[in-house]
């Protein structure tokens, strides 16, 4: 293949590429949450559900204050090497996990899994955005998001992974897979820079077109579509972790078979239809933005319009039928909005401030998650409170659509 056949096809290398390390990195932090009794087992510790608990807290906690830091960090040195780095150490991290002999050290390492981790999200999807200008974005991101709903649901099997190789062979193993696929990276991975349409080297960004960090902070939040898009991503994560962390609980209350049925169903189901709502509001909302510059606005609102019935039957209906089709529309609903976060932002944060904007949106989004998380297993009724928490995206929807009017496809 000579070389202009390959300059081509490059950002789309850049997306597959980087779905692998999207899909280790859920992977990687999933597997703990289903390895709980194999680990207890050895480190008494964590057989107390409050260790537990404070083991996965760490992690989000963590990752949610590094995480605006990370994206500023990538808006001035170069991704490719953000992103090699943050794999290198979260594998090795799960590697050294594997050879953990108290909690203290799994506590420390797992917060150390934070930071790296942190650090990959935001310069990935600025990098893919760089890569892919307008026609082809929201497929592109949606794309590499498919590898993080894959890691999860792989993360999903961690106890038969245990049962099989043991836990510590698990961490083990990924973590070589990890350390490895770092190297590939290494030699296949290229920067890309835009501004003002001219790309830059793998350099580092100049302070003369990006501002120190607290001004860039500054810069972002005296954009009011900026405080709009954050509300809708963080109101969205709200339902977003308690799919993740309590839909198997609340199934298991309304359909027969309890825990080993209402698992696969809460997983499984949104999983799949994500990947399906990706690949419908990737196309279309590309398409779209061709004709009306709210094209991705409304395609995102689309999605947060499934989302919102979704929520209520899954917290007020019962039995196998609305389960299944609850988790499939949320799921559906999920990935149309999820594929067109960043291309919505770029509608409205230049380039040299993308990932510190995307940074500050994770923070918040972990944030609220963790908030949600803890709260959930506090409020008696649960089903309830997925209900309601469909009122607060059908607030999200209604700024969203009201306030959200782009002027350009690439702000530079």
């Amino acid at each position: 293949m000579n070389n202009e056949k390959i300059q081509k096809i490059y950002p789309w290398i850049v997306v597959a590429l980087l779905s692998v390390v999207a899909f280790l990195n859920y992977l990687d932090r999933q597997m703990l949450s289903t390895m709980q009794s194999a680990i207890g087992a050895d480190i008494a510790e964590l057989q107390q559900a409050q260790n537990f608990g404070r083991l996965m807290a760490i992690f989000l906690w963590v990752y949610a204050i590094v995480s605006p830091f990370a994206g500023s960090i990538a808006d001035r040195l170069s991704r490719k090497w953000l992103i090699v780095g943050s794999l290198g150490v979260w594998s090795l991290v799960t590697l050294l996990m594997g050879h953990c002999q108290n909690f203290t050290q799994m506590y420390w390492l797992r917060g150390l899994m934070g930071v790296s981790e942190a650090l990959y999200i935001p310069s990935s999807l600025s990098l893919i955005a760089d890569y892919h200008a307008g026609k082809s974005r929201s497929l592109a991101v949606g794309l590499h998001m498919t590898g993080l709903y894959l890691g999860q649901a792989v993360g999903g099997f961690g106890a038969i992974f245990a049962s099989a190789l043991s836990w510590r062979m698990t961490f083990h193993w990924f973590g070589i897979v990890g350390v490895l696929y770092a190297v590939v990276l290494i030699f296949c991975l290229r920067e890309k820079r835009t501004t003002c349409h001219s790309e830059r080297s793998e350099e580092s960004v100049s302070s003369e077109e990006s501002p120190s960090i607290f001004k860039s902070f500054g810069l972002i939040f005296s954009n009011i579509a900026f405080w709009v898009i954050l509300f809708f991503f963080a109101s969205t994560s709200l339902p977003g972790w308690a799919t993740k962390n309590w839909l198997p609980t609340l199934f298991a209350q309304h359909i027969d078979g309890g825990m080993a049925v209402a698992g696969p169903v809460a997983t499984i189901t949104i999983a799949l239809s994500s990947f399906i709502g990706v690949m419908i509001g990737g196309p279309l909302s590309d398409r779209w933005v061709k004709r009306n510059l709210k094209g991705r606005v409304y395609t995102s609102a689309i999605g947060l319009a499934m989302m919102i019935p979704a929520l209520v039957l899954m917290g007020l209906g019962h039995g196998m039928v609305p389960a299944v089709a609850s988790g499939l529309i949320f799921g559906l609903g999920y990935g149309m909005f999820d594929t067109n976060n960043m291309p919505i932002l770029c509608q409205f944060v230049p380039s040299r401030l993308r990932a510190t904007a995307y940074g500050l949106m994770n923070m918040v989004g972990v944030a609220m998650g963790a908030l949600c998380t803890t709260l959930l297993g506090k409020i008696p009724n649960l089903g309830l409170s997925f209900a309601v928490l469909g009122g607060v995206t059908a607030l999200a929807l209604v700024l969203q659509l009201t306030i959200l009017h782009p002027t350009t496809d690439d702000m530079q």
